[in-house]
């Protein structure tokens, strides 16, 4: 899928290297944020088989419809993943977005730009009702990628994700399909350089 700078495509095992050295490289920007590995599990980041094991399983969510993953690519340069989660059918039609960006990247606008086509993915192909996206209050930087877009600020969840060894609040973010279809031009000129239909 196309951004105006970015291209998004589900990563694969011949991404390991690239994806790694990303990973060590932001090791100290990413780790406050993301859970922590369970014990006995594989180092996915130092662990060619892990990360290959993990396309498989982001293959088998597509498959099902049940989850899209991404790495956010500038040209060649992998940059960051977006992942959208947990999605659920029935009468919820709802989706869980998580993203990360690589430390040289961050504050390009390259995260905004990646949210916007995988919520129109979300809404126009997969035609799910309500994305949510969930972020630690004090992580500014991420923060900063919903409030550029105006995605609705719903309240806190307590102690709603265990992140980094600890249970965080966060703060819970949603757009739903009619806020996107009322606002699809105006984020798409914005971030996507798309031509409304």
């Amino acid at each position: 899928m196309q951004g105006r700078r970015i291209t998004l495509r589900p990563l694969h095992p011949g991404d390991f290297g690239t994806w790694q050295a990303v990973r060590l490289r932001s090791h100290e920007w990413l780790t406050p944020w993301e859970p922590r590995r369970p014990p006995g599990s594989p180092d996915v980041i130092r662990s060619r088989s892990a990360f290959a094991a993990r396309c498989k399983a982001r293959e088998r969510e597509r498959h099902l419809g049940s989850g899209y993953g991404f790495g956010i690519f500038v040209g060649d340069q992998l940059c960051g993943e977006i992942n959208l989660n947990g999605i659920q059918r029935g009468p919820f039609q709802n989706g869980y977005v998580g993203y990360w960006i690589d430390e040289m990247f961050a504050g390009r606008g390259y995260v905004p730009e990646a949210l916007v086509v995988v919520i129109r993915f979300a809404f126009e192909d997969l035609s799910l009702h309500r994305l949510q996206v969930a972020i630690v209050p004090r992580n500014r930087p991420s923060r900063r990628v919903v409030e550029k877009l105006g995605l609705r600020c719903e309240g806190t969840a307590e102690r709603y994700l265990e992140i980094n060894g600890v249970w965080e609040d966060h703060l819970r973010f949603a757009i739903t399909a009619e806020e996107w279809h009322e606002r699809r031009s105006e984020l798409l000129a914005r971030w996507v350089g798309a031509s409304p239909l």
